[in-house]
Parts: structure tokens; sequence; C-alpha cells
């Protein structure tokens, strides 16, 4: 069996065996016929608008359906169904004139459709057309990949006769073996796969590279090149005959960029359809774009066997063709299965030339919100069946934080939007909140006109016991955050270096100890106490949230006093006495706004009375308890 290895694609043309004027063939053997056996033409066939004079020996002697026919008329017209046309007729009707017809891969599939057809079987003469046709596919055709993609070719015009007699499935399946024997004669020569998507690993989907890689297989390129109805029958073939995943899914991804992804391929549809190019050109899209939807591998097999850049160039393309809904939902669902795979940067985002009004409410936002969603539901739906969750819930949270990061920039985006896409992930369910203090940190610094409120609400989505140890110093230093959670992430920055320095403590008391029982003596290489040291541990849940229920306590006093304060400001008063840091008291005058000395201040705020003085000192007598508090715990 020639495989289709070391050889150019065969051209699906005219045949070069067979003589290029067929009707003139067929005239001079009438006449031949007519001087031998001295009798005139007696039948009138009408075939597609063409009428021949024939004989009728050669009719009946080989063609049962002119044998019945004839009987009672010498006139005869063709359905217009019939198959091939007049140029198929006239083949045939040189064969029953007894002429040496060469049968090759061009006309072989007409003929046997004709054949069966005018029912040219043994039952009215030996080795007939039948099945000398069926002799030909079989022993030629079948054995052959060229040949048998030139009869496939042909048996287009044919259809649906040359599927009911088996022609076009038959063509498949061979096509499908030869091609499971070139993929296994590689691997078993060189032992590596035939088929690599290297090249397509960790960059953006690009159609011209990938149209490289398909072209470096021609077996690939012949099947890409046919019409999908048979392309689709030869991927069930290939799965049936054991062809693993690994090889026919990136068949399939090398089709739909061809067909479904190549911009060049579109124009070329709208430049030669006859009346309206782009709805034309889109049609033929769709059916081929729901059709390679079907195709896509299983769930389990998703991501292994195609780049997951392609789910989304297929989501990207069908955002702009109006497929069926429920083609719709099945894409969708594969990129549920494979989301876990993806980079945020393959994540869809609106371009700017195309977009109107907020980047929250373009379609591929609203998309990419629906995908995410459904994988989220599916995961806790695994988590209530009591299943261990996955790591994989963390990894697509932290990539759809880095995509609301690229969103939040948007001016346009409303806080109610930017908080429902925030919520797209429960908070419970990020492992870390670097990312998500990244967005919200981009959007408070692209909204300015936000109020405290507004900010505060916002920044209760971030969990600083979540925050890794450079963001927790850069939440410190950043004026947008508010004190709420400035003051909990210096509070957790204190309690991890307690501990760091408790565990390297306590691990260079141990290291000491071993070695002065083993040789009675600290040797000058002796560690050091930060040498080996332990990571920290992370802080429980119960100190968190009791820190955290202190903080909030804290934070309310300091605004019920600011209140206070603000109020008691506004009331002139005359004389007052200040207590001083130090415990004295001093006598002052009343000065200008400004301009007191020895007065405590807060903000842009003086206070001057002994009364709100004293609330101060005992406001931070309790941050130092709370200090003090904490570390002893620590050292128990």
């Amino acid at each position: 069996m020639e495989s289709p290895k070391g050889r150019t694609s065969p051209l699906m043309g005219s045949s070069p065996y067979s003589s290029p004027n067929i009707a003139l063939l067929l005239r001079r053997r009438i006449l031949s016929w007519t001087r031998e056996t001295k009798l005139e033409p007696s039948i009138s066939v009408h075939v597609g608008g063409k009428i021949f004079e024939l004989h009728k020996a050669p009719l009946i002697s080989k063609c049962g359906y002119f044998n019945k026919a004839l009987q009672n008329s010498s006139e005869i017209e063709l359905p217009e169904y019939f198959p091939g046309g007049s140029e198929s007729f006239e083949m045939v009707m040189l064969f029953t004139y007894d002429f040496p017809l060469t049968i090759d891969p061009f006309n072989v599939s007409a003929l046997r459709c004709v054949a069966d057809f005018l029912e040219m079987t043994e039952e009215y003469h030996p080795l007939n057309l039948v099945e000398r046709s069926d002799l030909y596919l079989n022993q030629v055709v079948f054995q052959n990949w060229d040949d048998t993609l030139i009869v496939l070719q042909k048996c287009i015009p044919l259809i649906p006769v040359s599927e009911e007699l088996l022609i076009v499935s038959r063509c498949v399946e061979s096509l499908a073996f030869m091609a499971c024997m070139e993929i296994l004669e590689p691997e078993r020569k060189t032992n590596r796969p035939a088929l690599s998507m290297q090249g397509l690993t960790g960059r953006n989907w690009n159609c011209e590279i990938v149209k490289g890689i398909a072209g470096q297989d021609l077996w690939i390129k012949d099947l890409i090149a046919l019409p999908f109805e048979f392309f689709k029958q030869i991927i069930g073939s290939l799965r049936r005959q054991g062809m693993r995943e690994k090889y026919v899914g990136p068949v399939v991804m090398f089709y739909a960029n061809k067909w479904v992804l190549s911009k060049k391929t579109h124009k070329f549809w709208e430049e030669t359809s006859e009346e309206n190019g782009i709805e034309d050109a889109n049609t033929k899209v769709i059916t081929i774009l729901e059709g390679i939807i079907d195709l896509l591998p299983l769930e389990e097999k998703a991501g292994t066997a195609i780049p997951v850049t392609f789910y989304f160039a297929l989501l990207l393309r069908s955002l702009s063709l109006n497929i069926r809904e429920d083609s719709k939902i099945k894409l969708h669902e594969k990129l549920v299965s494979i989301l876990h795979l993806a980079r945020h940067s393959d994540f869809l985002l609106p371009e700017k030339r195309n977009r109107s009004g907020s980047v929250g409410s373009s379609l591929e936002v609203e998309t990419m919100e629906r995908i995410v969603k459904m994988y989220v539901a599916g995961k806790r739906k695994i988590g209530s069946k009591g299943q261990t969750p996955l790591r994989d819930l963390s990894v697509v949270a932290d990539s759809w934080d880095q995509y609301i990061t690229e969103i939040a920039s948007d001016p346009s985006l409303g806080i109610e939007r930017f908080v429902q896409l925030i919520e797209v992930i429960p908070t419970v369910d990020r492992e870390t909140h670097d990312h998500l203090y990244e967005a919200i940190t981009t959007y408070l610094l692209e909204h300015s006109g936000l109020s405290s409120e507004q900010k505060t609400s916002l920044c209760n989505y971030i969990e600083c016991r979540k925050l890794s140890h450079e963001t927790c110093v850069h939440a410190v230093q950043n004026d947008q955050m508010p004190l709420r959670l400035i003051v909990q992430a210096l509070f957790l920055q204190q309690l991890h270096t307690h501990q760091a320095l408790k565990d390297c403590s306590d691990s260079f008391r141990y290291m000491q100890s071993s070695e002065l029982a083993v040789t009675g003596t600290l040797t000058p290489n002796s560690a050091s106490p930060y040498d080996g040291c332990p990571p920290s541990t992370s802080l429980s849940n119960k100190e968190y949230e009791s820190a955290s229920f202190r903080i909030q306590a804290l934070e309310k006093e300091i605004i019920s006093l600011k209140k206070s304060l603000q109020c008691e400001n506004s009331a002139k008063v005359p004389s007052f006495r200040v207590m001083g840091l130090d415990g004295s008291n001093t006598s002052k005058r009343r000065k200008p706004l400004g301009q007191v000395k020895g007065c405590v201040g807060f903000g842009s705020m003086t206070w001057g009375s002994q009364r709100c003085a004293g609330r101060i000192l005992k406001l931070f007598r309790r941050i130092g308890l709370l200090r003090k508090g904490k570390g002893k715990g620590m050292r128990k």
C-alpha cells in the first residue's frame, strides 16, 4: 500500500489517461457498428439536454435498465438525477459498444454510479461494468493514497449515489488506515512523534505559523483540503481505527485554522461569491465552525491534544458570527474543561478600535465572565460531593485577577461592574490575593473620584493574610489603601517577624545544645542563628479574626474621636490647658490655628483640650498593649 510520503498532492483535474473527446469516439464507434451490422441506430436516449441515437442490441445485452425499458418504447428520457450527466453516459456507451475503455481514478466513481443505475451486472454480461469498477477500486485505488484522494474528490458531484454505493465510505476508511500507518511508521523508526505542537506552546495564535506546521506533513495537507463533510467522516474513522488523540486533535486544529480562522480564506470567499460576498462567506464559516466544535476532543483529552490558545481563537471568531446557541454552549464547555491550563493573556479583551462604551459591558468580557462562572460552579459541585477540591481553581482565580487588572484601567468602568467582576470568584477560593490587590490598586488610581466609603468597600475584598511579604510592604506604603488595611498589614508583618525570629532562635538553641552534647564545646564554625531557619508559620484563623476585630474597634474609635474633635475645634475657646506628652501641665494662651505648641496632631487637625489629649494617649496605650500582648503570646 502506497503512503502519501515523498510525493506531491494530486491534481484533481481531468484524467491524464482518458481520451480528450469521448463524444467524438462514441460517434465513430456508432458509425463503425452501423457498417459492421448493416443496421441503423433505432433507439433515442435523452440525457442532460442531449439526444443519443444508439443501436438496441448493445444496450439490451449489457444494461438491465434498457432491457426492461425498450420493450415498449424506442425513445427513453433519463431522469435529471442521472449520475454524471451526459459525459458519464457517453463513457458507459463506449463500453457497451465493446470499446476498450480505460478505467482510472478520475472516471471510476462515475462509471460505477452509472453502471449501478443502468444495472450493468454479470446477470446480463460476464465481467460487466459493475464488477470491473469494483475490482479496480479494491485492487488499485484503495491501495494508493493519491488515487483514493482523487476518487473521493470525484465523488462530490455524484452524491448521493456515490454515498449509497459506499464509494465515499470506502475511500474514507482507506485514507484513515493509510494515515494511521503514516503516523506509526516514523514513530517506529525514530521513536519520536510524527506531529509536534512545541512551536505553538506559550505564544499567541498565529495562522501563518500554524499553516507552516501543517504543511510539514503532506498527508495532513491533503486531508485539510477536503470538503468538510468528507473531513468529518475521516476524523471519525481515525478515532475508530485507534489513532491517538494527540494526533487526531491537531488535524482538526489545522483544518479550522485553514477554513475558519484564516482571514485570507474568508477574503477569498467574499471575492469569489457571486452575490452577497460577506454573507455567503460567513455562512460557510459558520457551517464549518459548528462542525469543528463537535469534532473537538473530549474533556479529559482536550488540553493535552490541542494548545489552549486555539480554543480562545475559536471563541473570538465565534463572537463575530451568529452560530447556533447549542454550539456556543459546547464551545464554552470545552473551554471550561481546559481553563486551568490557560494564561491570563489568553483571555479575550476587546480591541479598542472596535469598542463602544465601557470595557466591562463588551461581549468579550461578558463571555469570559460567563465561562469563569461555569468553571467555578463546576468546581464547587465537585466539592459538594465530598471530593478533594483541586488546585486548578486557585490557578484560574489567579489568572482572573490578572485579567481584571487589565480591565481596571478603563476609566469608564463603574464600581458596581468592577465589584461584579471581583465576585466572579469567591474570596475564599483565592489562595493568594496579590493580583486582586493589584487590580484594586489599579482601579483606585484610575478612579480618583471615589469616596472613602467606596474605597473601603473595595478593599474589604482583600485579606492581608493572603498577601505576600512584598505586597504587604507595598500596601503599607500605598496611600490609596484605607487605614484598616494598612494597620492589618503592619500587624501581620510584626507577627511574621516575631515568629521568624522565635523559630530561628529556637533552631539555634537546639543546634547549640546538640553540639555541646556531642563535643562539649562550640566550634568556631558553629551555625549562626539565622542559618537553616524554618519558614515562618502562617497566622491562624482565630488569631487573625481576633486581631481584625480589635483593629476595627480601634478604627471606629478613631473615627468617632475625629468627629468629636472637629466639633470641639469649631467652638471658640479663649484659653485652655494642654497636657504634654511628658505628663506635665502647661498653660498657654490661644494661638492661631497651626501654631499651637505641645499639642498632639493627627493628619491636618490640631487638638488643644486636655480631654482630647487624654483620649489620644489612651488610644496609643491600647495599641502598645496590643503589641505587647501578641509578643507574649508568640513567646509562649
